[in-house]
């Protein structure tokens, strides 16, 4: 079995990487990524060579429909995952076309491949799949009470959710015109290993080893629930084996937290490995919120309980633990990706606020 995984080289995707080639000795595994400022080849540096031997990277643009062609003529996969996207919140409203191009049109254009390789004479080839990674925020905003369901109206309120909906849409449109077997994900807030440094948890850590200011958007009562990204690949790797085609998987941790929550814990977690008097509260500082900033995000995930087994297993201040553990022994790591454009982005997006 080989299988196409699109933004491989970014934060879930890599992590994903690790967890298949580790879950089953005989897949074959292909990554194409466009190695943008979030894909990262370092990210693949504890492959034992083994693994390597199952896995093969092609940097390229979902939307360069001729290289996905190839690759599906030299490798026959049987599957497609794709975490290809555009993810932040932030750049989506400073630049909101790079948004469109990558996340509508570049998932379109993965469809469009795999319908015509898949389907020959008016049947779909037995045991062919495509697995939609989205993400909760396409539904918008919640109140204090209630979760979402994959029943919930979508609701995007930024350019990057917008983006993510309509891409889920035209996924559902292939499935409801031509009976393609889709699948697609929505879940929560991740960290973990491997995240870049423009989301919340990796930006606290790095900011506050740095004796840095913590930006924290408005009031930080904003409410997200976190999962770790070992728990979302178990996840995806259920629904990529069993779930229903045409079928919406909402996946959550079931760990709503306010985001100065957050920051105040990793403060206390920081200092406390590091025995550094100076990470402490007094780095906070609260800044203007951004457009759009939705209040609360809170998922149900009964359906994919129910129905394929699955339940979050890492326990929030563990995994936070290890996180943070991880962050301190990789400061090569990154040093590296902090350079350059991510220094200049950040920059822009903090200045002034």
């Amino acid at each position: 079995m080989t299988i196409l995984i699109t933004g491989a080289a970014g934060f879930i995707g890599s992590n994903f990487v690790y967890h298949m080639l580790r879950a089953h000795s005989d897949l074959r595994l292909v990554a194409l990524d466009k190695l943008t400022y979030a894909g990262n080849l370092d990210n693949f540096s504890a492959l034992t060579d083994s693994e390597r031997a199952r896995f093969r990277v092609a940097k390229g643009d979902i939307n360069d429909r001729p290289l996905v062609e190839r690759l599906f003529g030299e490798e026959n996969f049987t599957a497609v995952v794709n975490f290809a996207a555009e993810t932040h919140v932030d750049r989506s409203i400073h630049e909101p076309e790079i948004f469109l191009t990558t996340n509508i049109l570049g998932t379109h254009g993965l469809l469009r491949v795999c319908k015509d390789r898949w389907l020959a004479h008016g049947t779909w080839e037995e045991g062919r799949r495509f697995v939609q990674v989205s993400t909760d925020e396409v539904y918008g905003s919640l109140g204090p009470e209630g979760f979402f369901s994959e029943t919930t109206p979508l609701d995007p309120h930024s350019p990057y959710s917008a983006s993510k909906a309509a891409a889920d849409m035209m996924v559902k449109a292939y499935h409801d015109t031509y009976g393609m077997p889709v699948l697609t994900t929505r879940c929560s807030n991740n960290y973990g290993p491997y995240q870049f440094p423009e989301k919340l948890i990796p930006l606290m850590i790095i900011n506050a080893l740095a004796h840095r200011e913590l930006p924290v958007y408005g009031d930080g009562r904003q409410v997200r629930d976190w999962i770790h990204v070992d728990d979302h690949c178990r996840a995806i790797e259920m629904v990529l084996s069993g779930g229903t085609p045409g079928s919406v998987y909402n996946i959550g941790g079931g760990n709503e937290r306010e985001n100065v929550f957050i920051v105040g814990k990793l403060i206390d977690i920081l200092s406390g490995m590091t025995g550094d008097a100076a990470i402490c509260a007094d780095l906070i500082r609260n800044v203007e919120d951004r457009p759009g900033h939705d209040r609360r995000y809170a998922i149900d995930a009964g359906k994919i309980e129910s129905e394929l087994g699955w339940k979050p297993e890492v326990r929030f201040e563990e995994g936070l633990e290890r996180t943070i553990r991880w962050y301190l022994d990789n400061r090569a790591w990154t040093e590296k990706v902090i350079s350059g454009e991510y220094t200049e982005f950040y920059e822009k997006n903090y200045k002034n606020r």
